[in-house]
């Protein structure tokens, strides 16, 4: 999403400056003694930390420069609600902040709909939470949210579940520097154990091509219906090797397929 992706919302994100802890405690204890222009130091001198945020959200199909724009809601509330007291760091109290308001409005923005009764109380739920991370320096549970509500746990953890936005398939949730690991990847299919996809006589033939730990991947990833990270227990690798080993093996594959169809056309 922001790959070559420079200028988001006006803002040149090449150029954004970043404030040492020093400087941070400096700022916010002016704007805490009232000076407006610290409080846009802070917002400018953070903008960085929503540029971060707002990867975690990529595969949405959502505008980057509308998250960013939420996201800086986001930081304004933080900066803003923040106790120079509480012995804990400024991105620490943020970015849950930040990652909440990018979550209500892709809620919001939802096609999935939720009655109003579950919509109130999970909205409740969330402003009471923010309040307790406010008052606590800390993430709170849920029976502590459902304390503050006077409502049951259950009803509180029904609600919230119920707006969750759904999860892309597609959206990492690794990555080691090499190729990323997607939820999709996670996910074993117990429908085609029998590695129905790979039946035929050149896709058999082209599994022959691949060398011995290839072929061993695909078999226990498609036929066995394995897990990546199963396949890489099982064998003894890492779990980003299993998907750049198997990435690679399909790819043979393909192209093994391909070649031997023109050459039947």
């Amino acid at each position: 999403m922001l790959v070559n992706k420079v200028e988001i919302c006006g803002v040149n994100t090449a150029k954004l400056p970043v404030l040492s802890s020093g400087k941070m405690r400096e700022l916010l204890e002016r704007m805490q003694s009232g000076e407006r222009s610290a409080r846009d130091e802070l917002i400018n001198g953070n903008l960085r930390l929503v540029l971060s945020v707002i990867q975690r959200f990529n595969n949405r199909g959502e505008y980057v420069d509308d998250l960013f724009q939420v996201g800086c809601i986001g930081l304004m509330k933080a900066i803003d609600n923040f106790d120079l007291s509480q012995n804990v760091k400024f991105s620490t109290y943020a970015v849950p902040m930040i990652i909440g308001e990018i979550r209500r409005y892709l809620r919001d923005n939802n096609p999935l709909r939720v009655s109003r009764s579950l919509r109130d109380i999970a909205y409740k739920a969330l402003q009471v939470r923010d309040a307790l991370v406010g008052r606590n320096s800390k993430e709170p549970t849920v029976a502590e949210i459902a304390a503050e509500l006077n409502v049951p746990r259950e009803e509180v953890v029904f609600a919230l579940d119920a707006i969750q936005e759904p999860i892309s398939l597609f959206e990492p949730i690794y990555h080691d520097g090499g190729d990323p690991i997607f939820v999709m990847d996670q996910i074993s299919d117990e429908r085609h154990l029998d590695g129905q996809w790979l039946e035929g006589l050149t896709i058999k033939e082209a599994m022959s091509k691949l060398n011995d730990r290839e072929r061993l991947i695909l078999k226990m990833r498609f036929f066995d219906g394995r897990t990546q990270m199963e396949v890489a227990d099982e064998i003894g690798i890492s779990q980003a090797q299993v998907s750049r080993l198997e990435k690679t093996a399909l790819k043979h594959m393909r192209r093994y397929i391909a070649d031997n169809t023109e050459k039947n056309d």
